[in-house]
């Protein structure tokens, strides 16, 4: 069989959804298994890519704030495949008027859920009253849900810290779950360490404040009725599915970008779902297949191929394949073959062809 009709049958399987995979979908939590907003890193082409993966994982865009919404390109913010879904749109702002506005746009370009960044510690958010620095005024975001809310009928959900610098205790977080929660707020995604707003990088925060699940899993233990979602040092799907005994959902970020084949299997595992998993051949000929049609409406090849540069990781030739693309993907002139090309190398230099991808997870 060849490579192309096995992966327009994968495709046909794959984009199938079962009646069985229905039930799946309506018995588990929506935010069961979730890919992290993450700046410059999840546009729309990445989450093309990661769809290809897995077809129940909750994915988000980049934060977009309610500025670039109202005063700039808004239909470059917004735009998405129809094939991403399902995904929702990460709002950055602190003024109710402008938030719930921004929030009618995401619902009528499509988004299946607004969601409120109140995590993000950048300095350069901090300025515009945006991100974790919020956690500081659990009234202003109540207010600021409240009015996202009222506008838009599909969820509002806010993904916040376990706290920000002095305001770090069980009791503090108890108060903003609360506070935020009378508006009708459902769903908190927190990402399980405190932000040190002055004197650390987004990077650092990422890394050094400690991580502390046990104060994620105390509000679930506080507030049962609420979906809680934890984020942050998630590495594979064993982790995932012991954090699931205590929270009704995960949220992975870099990992899920960086070895995006840590997805394969989230269906199966997490989902019980019988999509079949498909080989890294098939995912990379329906992402040559999008580039292709995206290559044509004007997009740049660069912005495409810097998504997939972990297709491959840990398999031979993936350095080769990285490398191609860094050094070809970029020059003006580049084309589909460029991509084609990075393919061959990798995959002439091994037995993946026929392979399924290898879990990678355990």
């Amino acid at each position: 069989m060849s490579g192309t009709y096995n992966a327009y049958l994968m495709y046909f399987l794959y984009n199938t959804p079962s009646q069985f995979d229905q039930m799946i979908m309506q018995a588990y939590s929506t935010h069961r298994f979730c890919v992290a907003p993450m700046m410059d890193w999840t546009d729309r082409h990445c989450r093309y890519f990661l769809r290809l993966f897995t077809k129940h994982t909750l994915l988000y865009t980049e934060m977009v704030t309610t500025g670039a919404l109202l005063y700039g390109d808004a239909e470059r913010f917004l735009r998405f495949n129809a094939a991403e879904q399902p995904v929702a749109l990460q709002l950055g702002g602190s003024d109710p008027d402008e938030l719930a506005k921004a929030a009618i746009m995401g619902e009528q370009a499509g988004y299946q859920e607004i969601n409120l960044n109140s995590g993000c510690p950048s300095d350069r958010v901090q300025r515009g009253k945006i991100g974790a620095c919020l956690m500081a005024e659990p009234t202003l975001v109540a207010e600021c849900m409240a009015a996202m809310k009222e506008a838009v009928a599909i969820p509002v959900t806010i993904k916040c810290r376990i706290g920000i610098d002095e305001i770090d205790s069980l009791e503090h977080l108890s108060h903003f779950v609360e506070t935020v929660s009378a508006t009708g707020c459902h769903c908190f995604i927190i990402h399980a360490r405190i932000a040190v707003l002055a004197g650390l990088s987004p990077k650092q925060n990422r890394e050094i404040p400690p991580l502390d699940y046990e104060r994620v899993f105390a509000i679930k233990e506080r507030f049962p009725d609420l979906e809680i979602v934890i984020n942050g040092g998630i590495k594979t799907l064993e982790e995932s599915r012991h954090l699931l005994e205590n929270v009704d959902g995960v949220m992975i970020g870099r990992e899920a970008y960086q070895n995006p084949n840590l997805l394969a299997r989230v269906d199966q595992q997490l989902f019980d779902s019988d999509y079949p998993v498909m080989s890294q051949e098939d995912v990379l000929a329906q992402f040559i297949d999008y580039a292709k049609n995206e290559l044509r409406q004007g997009t740049a090849l660069k912005h495409m191929t810097r998504h997939v540069l972990g297709l491959f990781q840990g398999q031979p030739g993936a350095k080769r394949f990285r490398r191609y693309l860094s050094e070809n993907a970029h020059k003006q002139d580049a084309g589909i073959d460029i991509l084609e090309t990075a393919g061959r190398l990798v995959l002439n230099s091994n037995s993946l062809m026929e392979t399924p991808i290898q879990e990678v997870l355990c």
